[in-house]
């Protein structure tokens, strides 16, 4: 009998529709095939002159590859990194990001068409094709900065090692580049640069988090307020500086147009103790039953404490002799198993990194 393949829902229904979509766009485009001019789908894929009355390509044309190349990239990509990161958030937070990731960046880069359209006449760039899954690719390095941020990876046997955060401006040179050759489009690089973006401001500073078991914080938060998922994480030693005096500048005007909130100090001191749960490797149902099944355990743990308080009290008050033996009491063993619970068992299911950040810097940055 052949191994079942284990494909969380969400990341499922994403493999199927890009297959199918490409498929029938390479079909039509196949059938209309004409040397002297070039086929779109216009109500499969976003042409900004030509989609208006198709409102939905918007979103369906994030699903659309034009060549076998990018179909497989874009099959091997939404493959392990959604199932990384739908075990890790959940099915519901996941189809939010898609749909954050998908929407945004092809809304920007219509906009951003329509406009270098209206200011140099050319009708070339309103019948430019807006399609493909680069801005799902470059949220996917994005999502992954923020989970595993000290990670390295070592490529060509320890030839170039490179940490987490550095893959996203790795993937958007590597896009400008491919977009001069007929692989991707000029609008690939634009779909790229906004879905940097888009991604890194919805973790930033709207995804929801849960606490984490021992903290004292509220049951949920927005964003995650880390120094090692600030946007200038994702450039060299050098150019950090720089790029935190620009973002903090933009910041500060998105906060005046109330588009972004200050994170509290509250919020800034659970980032810096890693009391949310921002970097588990491993989640979904289990994990969550596992984080409830813990804190149910931790609450009757303070509540037989507390009962086992009073009721200590209480015998003192007696003339019970103090030496006369007895059996372990309620205090003791309850609440060495609800300890053990909290301390072992949603560590080890929930995956969660350790982060060192001066060494994690003193790598990093050479």
């Amino acid at each position: 009998m052949p191994p079942r393949i284990n494909i969380p829902p969400v990341t499922r229904v994403v493999l199927v529709v890009l297959l199918l979509q490409s498929v029938l766009s390479a079909a039509v485009r196949y059938r209309q095939w004409s040397a002297h001019s070039e086929i779109v789908v216009e109500w499969l894929t976003l042409i900004p002159q030509l989609s208006l009355f198709y409102p939905w390509t918007f979103l369906s044309a994030t699903l659309v590859e034009n060549n076998i190349f990018t179909l497989g990239i874009a099959g091997l990509t939404l493959y392990h990194g959604g199932k990384y990161l739908e075990r890790a958030w959940s099915s519901r937070e996941f189809a939010k990001f898609l749909l954050v990731a998908a929407l945004i960046p092809n809304t920007l880069t219509f906009l951003v068409l329509v406009t270098l359209f209206t200011i140099t006449r050319n009708e070339d760039w309103t019948l430019m094709t807006i399609a493909g899954t680069i801005p799902l690719q470059i949220s996917f390095l994005v999502a992954f900065s923020q989970l595993v941020p000290a990670h390295t990876v070592t490529l060509f046997r320890g030839v170039l090692s490179m940490r987490v955060p550095r893959f996203p401006l790795l993937y958007v040179g590597l896009v400008a580049v491919l977009s001069l050759t007929p692989l991707l489009t000029s609008a690939s690089l634009l779909l790229a640069i906004f879905g940097l973006l888009a991604s890194w401001t919805y973790l930033r500073f709207y995804k929801t988090v849960f606490p984490d078991l021992d903290s004292s914080q509220p049951t949920s938060m927005r964003g995650d307020a880390s120094e090692t998922f600030a946007f200038a994480e994702f450039f060299p030693g050098p150019l950090k500086p720089f790029i935190a005096v620009i973002t903090d500048q933009i910041f500060n005007v998105l906060v005046a147009m109330r588009i972004c909130t200050p994170f509290s100090q509250a919020d800034i001191s659970a980032a810096q103790n890693g009391n949310f749960m921002q970097r588990t490797g491993h989640g979904g149902v289990r994990a969550e039953a596992e984080r409830r099944r813990a804190l149910a355990l931790k609450v009757l743990d303070q509540r037989l404490h507390a009962a086992t308080a009073g009721t200590s009290g209480t015998s003192r008050s007696q003339s019970q002799p103090p030496n006369q033996p007895s059996g372990p009491t309620i205090q003791t063993q309850p609440q060495a198993n609800a300890q053990a619970a909290m301390t072992s068992q949603p560590t080890a299911v929930l995956g969660e990194t350790n982060y060192n950040p001066d060494q994690d810097h003193d790598k990093g940055d050479s």
